[in-house]
């Protein structure tokens, strides 16, 4: 799924570095590209080395791959206050930790229907949800609440 924004960007941006760029590079393809092991099968992100055995030099036994985009809400909070100026149409929102049924934990909004419950939507499955900034020469990955 995607959703395009047209207006301009004025929150802060990604910190995208050369460590994290074939992630952000994915998302532009609607991608969610995870750090994987090429011997276990282990995922990471961010990127690092396996932990489940030793690594060849310079992690050439990871490479990036796609992930299913599916997961569960590990935590969330809901913003009631805008932390930056760029923020303030968007509260009230929920902020989640998900972990993606390959393993590691992404954090973003959920967007579309909302939680209802903080305590009790913990463990509610999501899906990633491609939010296109063209100008801003980005994208960013957001989550929505899927049905079970």
């Amino acid at each position: 799924m995607t959703n395009e924004t047209v207006t301009p960007w004025n929150k802060p941006r990604p910190n995208i570095d050369t460590d994290s760029e074939e992630f952000w590079e994915g998302l532009k393809r609607h991608e969610l590209l995870l750090w994987t092991c090429k011997e276990c099968n282990a995922s990471y992100w961010p990127k690092s080395f396996c932990i489940n055995h030793d690594n060849e030099p310079f992690a050439a036994n990871c490479e990036w791959k796609a992930s299913s985009g599916y997961g569960r809400i590990y935590s969330m909070n809901r913003h009631e206050y805008a932390f930056h100026a760029g923020f303030k149409e968007d509260v009230p929102y929920f902020y989640a930790l998900v972990e993606l049924d390959e393993g590691p934990v992404i954090s973003s909004t959920i967007v579309g229907e909302q939680p209802t419950d903080p305590i009790r939507d913990i463990g509610r499955r999501v899906r990633i949800v491609f939010e296109d900034h063209p100008d801003a020469g980005f994208t960013l990955p957001r989550w929505e609440l899927v049905s079970e």
